[in-house]
């Protein structure tokens, strides 16, 4: 509306928003137009569905966040407005111009007030407001100039924006670029920034808190006051994975912090639907005055989790706090299991765990199945376990093609790579399948669901199938949003693998060696390949969840 109110066309502000799947990249100023153009119809479900969240925070005491203009704007303004002083900024990530290189109003032009108040006073009219906004101007892009004077000035345009259309506006903002590009960020810098605000009138989220906080080398933000933050996840990705002792202890640590400024604990994940053990972790430390004793509190765990007390779950449990769920050190859970990268003869099988423990976990919490087996938590929890073994039964099979194909022996290359592509994967496919929260049908068709024609429809779908496999028109940040789904372990995972062992096959037959540049083009039309199949997949669950746990462990428990 501000940006058609100053005279902008539609199609140059089609040309600005990226999909639906890609928003939130858009909104930082790394992505613009990639999987779009948004379909009116978009807008119109946004603002109804807008309406009901912020009516169902405020009737349960929650403070809402609207967002605010942090300065990245549609190239069409330079056309109605050619005296603007915006500067285009560089590429981001993986991605050319073509799709990035967003332009950057100067925050000390004129304009930048102009469409910033604007735009706010649209949405307080529209929603009303608790004073709280956020802008995020440089996440993971670099400013022009790290001129402490410079970098002050942007961020008191910023809340200068804010304040126009709300003199009581209090900023939210994310931390992520500090630690993001901390060759940029120095203490000089990170001041700057801060204190370009009056004190108190922003609020930083130290947005990785349990793995790298900021607030330790910075004075606890210099004085603004900070929200410790669990980020956790990464794209969404699924994998068991925690930081059990750095969110048990993090949190006491900061406010013990000389001259803390935190007033308050926050979850940040990339994704959700995975690892629910350490969210509900995280959401009690708020209410606690000390760290827990987490063993004990992992068995009182079980035991709500699955309705009843079970010495079986219990150990189970207690064996994946001590492994997989006590990652130390600096930890950043993407998961780059074999299982859901592209193949190669280098990939990373290392983990911060010891994988026996998994595979006793496994054990224990089938042989309390025929106790707990009508718990539909317990029946998620078993097929996650089970999906974690495979995973890292995946990774012991990759070995032994690995060195199969490197010591020339064919026939041991052909048994492992036989058994991976198969049985192993299609057996953890049907696992997956055998469970509503494990399909790709379903991330598909709620996908589908937003649409109000066909042709909105398949462009949903190929938005959320985008997400989860290349990330880009290349495979930009190939595999960044990966998932263990049925349907997509075989079709698309499964379909990799195949490839890889067919080509290291035709390898030692050939005699000529193995080129991963070469694998890597012909790969990549599968993996598009597997955008564009218009396979429409089950969005229910086949299969008895129970039963495909136990064959799957009387073949291949090690």
């Amino acid at each position: 509306q501000v940006y058609r109110s100053l005279g902008l066309n539609q199609s140059e502000i089609d040309k600005h928003f990226t999909g639906p799947a890609f928003l939130a990249w858009n909104r930082m100023g790394n992505l613009r137009r990639w999987a779009g153009p948004l379909p009116p119809a978009w807008h119109l479900k946004q603002l109804y569905l807008q309406y009901r969240i912020v009516e169902r925070m405020r009737s349960l005491g929650m403070t809402t966040v609207l967002p605010a203009f942090a300065g990245h704007v549609p190239q069409g303004i330079l056309r109605v407005f050619p005296r603007v002083n915006a500067t285009r900024l560089g590429g981001w990530s993986h991605f050319d111009c073509t799709y990035s290189c967003i332009y950057l109003l100067d925050p000390e032009d004129p304009m930048f007030q102009v469409i910033g108040t604007l735009f706010l006073k649209e949405l307080i009219k529209e929603f009303g407001t608790d004073h709280v906004y956020s802008a995020d101007t440089f996440n993971e892009m670099t400013p022009l100039s790290s001129d402490p004077a410079y970098l002050s000035r942007v961020s008191s345009a910023v809340f200068r924006s804010m304040t126009g259309a709300d003199p009581e506006a209090l900023w939210l903002m994310q931390g992520w670029l500090f630690q993001h590009q901390p060759d940029f960020w120095h203490p000089a810098q990170v001041r700057a920034l801060l204190h370009g605000v009056p004190l108190g009138r922003m609020i930083v989220l130290d947005l990785f808190a349990e793995s790298k906080p900021v607030y330790q080398w910075t004075e606890s933000f210099y004085g603004q006051p900070f929200i410790w933050c669990m980020l956790h996840n990464f794209g969404g990705n699924h994998g068991l994975f925690g930081t059990v002792e750095a969110i048990n202890h993090g949190p006491f640590a900061a406010r013990r912090f000389p001259n803390s400024t935190m007033v308050g604990t926050g979850l940040v994940p990339e994704g959700i639907e995975q690892n629910d053990m350490v969210y509900e972790l995280m959401n009690e430390l708020g209410w606690r005055q000390e760290p827990l004793d987490l063993p004990s509190w992992v068995t009182r765990y079980a035991e709500r989790r699955y309705g009843a007390p079970n010495a079986a779950a219990a150990g189970a449990w207690l064996l994946l706090l001590r492994s997989v769920y006590n990652c130390t050190g600096v930890c950043v859970n993407h998961n780059r299991s074999p299982l859901v990268r592209r193949p190669s003869l280098h990939m990373d099988t290392e983990l911060w765990y010891n994988a026996s423990d998994v595979y006793e976990a496994w054990r224990l919490l089938l042989s309390a199945s025929a106790k707990l087996g009508s718990s539909p938590t317990f029946r998620y929890d078993l097929v996650d376990v089970t999906r974690q073994a495979a995973q890292q039964l995946v990774s012991d099979y990759y070995l032994d093609i690995r060195s199969a194909f490197q010591r020339h022996a064919l026939p041991e290359l052909l048994t492992a790579g036989g058994v991976l592509v198969y049985d192993l994967l299609p057996e953890l496919d049907s696992l997956l399948s055998s469970h509503s929260l494990f399909l790709l049908g379903r991330w598909l068709e709620s996908a589908r669901a937003m649409a109000t024609s066909d042709r909105e429809a398949e462009q949903y779908e190929l938005n959320a199938r985008n997400q989860i496999t290349l990330w880009g028109p290349n495979g930009n940040i190939l595999d960044y949003a990966n998932k263990q789904l049925g349907g997509l372990v075989l079709d698309y995972y499964g379909v990799r693998w195949s490839l890889f062992v067919s080509v290291l096959v035709e390898s030692l037959n050939s005699g000529r060696p193995f080129h991963q540049d070469q694998f890597n083009q012909i790969v990549f039309q599968v993996e598009r390949g597997f955008i564009y199949n218009k396979k429409r997949y089950p969005a229910v669950p086949a299969g008895d969840t129970l039963e495909i746990s136990r064959k799957l462990f009387l073949k291949y428990y090690p």
